[in-house]
């Protein structure tokens, strides 16, 4: 898999993406990440890639030029299955959709700031929008990082046991049940009785039902009128 993320800051993605599943993925060559300053397509000697808004609202909005010559040199090169507008307005981010990116093989992340961007860019090139949640970012670079890791853990060989991901929060339509290690007594609090009987069938019965109780009591939305 290939993402190439467009962005004005690209200093902010050397943390997140040095280390762990990303920095693993990267080594073993499942995923290729590539950071495109959109600066470096200003037409200005200032390199500026805002202006003010048409209409007189206040702030500023990212130029479209820049975005574009960008967007259309990576086109040169190959096809983009999806072109990914990191936005508070887009669809929400769920794992399905994690799941379901995570079989794409080439990706643009765009990341906007200021108001936002040219609204052409989102007419003419932008293929799918994405929100992280409810609520406005100082921009789209830490959302970028969110949703290239909830993709890039997804593929095969880059979790160390490939069977984890099968049994994260939402695979299922439902979240994880508690989870116990050693010792199986500290202090007097004491792991159940039942993960330490090696039935697997009672097992699987205490994680779906502490599953299900769990999700009623914390995300009673997420089970609507399945459970």
């Amino acid at each position: 898999m290939r993402i190439d993320i467009l962005t004005i800051f690209p200093a902010m993605f050397e943390g997140p993406f040095s280390h762990s599943i990303i920095k693993r993925a990267i080594e073993k060559g499942l995923a290729e990440i590539h950071i495109h300053n959109i600066r470096d397509f200003s037409t200005n000697k200032h390199r500026n890639v805002d202006d003010y808004v048409y209409g007189g609202s206040a702030g500023m909005v990212m130029m479209i030029q820049p975005i574009a010559d960008c967007i259309d040199l990576l086109k040169k090169d190959r096809v983009y299955d999806e072109v990914i507008f990191l936005t508070p307005d887009g669809e929400l981010l769920e794992q399905g959709m994690a799941n379901q990116l995570s079989l794409k093989g080439n990706l643009i992340l765009l990341c906007g700031h200021y108001k936002g961007i040219d609204e052409r860019i989102r007419e003419h090139y932008i293929t799918k929008e994405i929100s992280i949640g409810d609520y406005v970012l100082s921009g789209g670079e830490l959302a970028a990082a969110v949703l290239t890791d909830s993709i890039v853990r997804l593929i095969p060989g880059v979790l160390s046991d490939e069977t984890s991901a099968l049994t994260d929060s939402f695979q299922d339509g439902l979240l994880s049940p508690p989870v116990y290690t050693r010792p199986a007594d500290y202090k007097g609090w004491k792991v159940p009785d039942v993960l330490l009987s090696g039935n697997e069938k009672e097992i699987k019965a205490w994680n779906t039902e502490k599953a299900i109780e769990r999700t009623r009591d914390r995300r009673p939305g997420i089970l609507g009128d399945n459970k």
